[in-house]
């Protein structure tokens, strides 16, 4: 019998930590199940926006619990991998202390849509489905053969 492979360490940075790198997380968890232990932290984090909570839900991803980090809580620890999925915050984080490979996956910040109800929550969703899209082909093509 084999030890089952230690999980691969993620770290997601964004600006805020509310949206982009919160729906990275979840569906980064989701996807990747026990091959991973995902964290997402922010630059200058703020709180989860109400809207990210909602379209994770329509996927059946309950994240009512989830707060919003700031980087420097993972400052000490060590990740095979450390995604940016903002601009600012690769440009912030050129190096990350602990952090293995960088990966950098830009995506539009929904929270910055203006415009009715609608408006704004057809962003959420649009960049939802963007990150969900990601996330399964980062676990598919990056997770799936582990280097040895």
């Amino acid at each position: 019998m084999t030890a089952a492979a230690a999980p691969t360490r993620i770290l997601v940075l964004c600006t805020g930590n509310s949206c982009r790198s919160q729906m990275a997380e979840a569906f980064l968890a989701r996807d990747g199940g026990d091959r991973v232990s995902v964290e997402s932290a922010g630059t200058h984090p703020t709180t989860v926006h109400p809207l990210t909570i909602r379209v994770l839900a329509e996927r059946g991803i309950d994240w009512s619990a989830a707060r919003s980090k700031s980087m420097t809580e993972f400052l000490d620890r060590p990740f095979d991998q450390v995604i940016t999925v903002c601009d600012e915050a690769a440009e912030a984080c050129p190096v990350f202390p602990g952090g293995g490979a960088r990966v950098h996956a830009g995506f539009e910040d929904p929270a910055a849509v203006q415009g009715t109800d609608a408006v704004r929550l057809a962003a959420f969703r649009r960049i939802r489905d963007e990150i969900e899209a990601w996330a399964a082909g980062f676990v598919r093509d990056e997770l799936a053969n582990p280097p040895t």
